[in-house]
């Protein structure tokens, strides 16, 4: 069984920055590609960044130059370092792993952290 737990969203001013962390834990054999998503209020959800096993990077236009996706192979981790954060970054943040626990790869999603930013 793999659990993905969520930190680091919170309440921040706009301009400010907020740093969010997705550790996976239990059976992983492999993660290939590991992501963030966001669905704010009466919206879809959307891909906001991309980051595969060879590091190679993917961001939504809205994002590019102020979030930074990382990931810690050795710890199963993914992060989002977001800056100069706007209001229209509120949003629940899920993260979203492509996890292979050894019966081929899945998708796992966390439980996702609200992040809201005030003008």
């Amino acid at each position: 069984q793999v659990q993905l737990v969520e930190s680091g969203g919170g309440l921040v001013q706009a301009g400010g920055s907020l740093r969010l962390s997705c550790a996976a834990s239990g059976s992983i054999v492999s993660i290939n590609v590991m992501g963030w998503y966001r669905q704010a209020p009466g919206k879809q959800r959307e891909s906001v960044a991309l980051i595969i096993s060879g590091g190679s990077t993917n961001y939504a236009d809205s994002v590019k130059g102020r979030f930074t996706i990382s990931r810690d192979n050795a710890k199963n981790t993914v992060y989002l370092q977001m800056n100069s954060l706007e209001p229209e970054d509120t949003a629940v943040y899920y993260c979203n792993l492509g996890l292979n626990s050894g019966s081929g790869f899945r998708s796992h999603w966390g439980q996702g952290t609200q992040v809201t930013v005030s003008s």
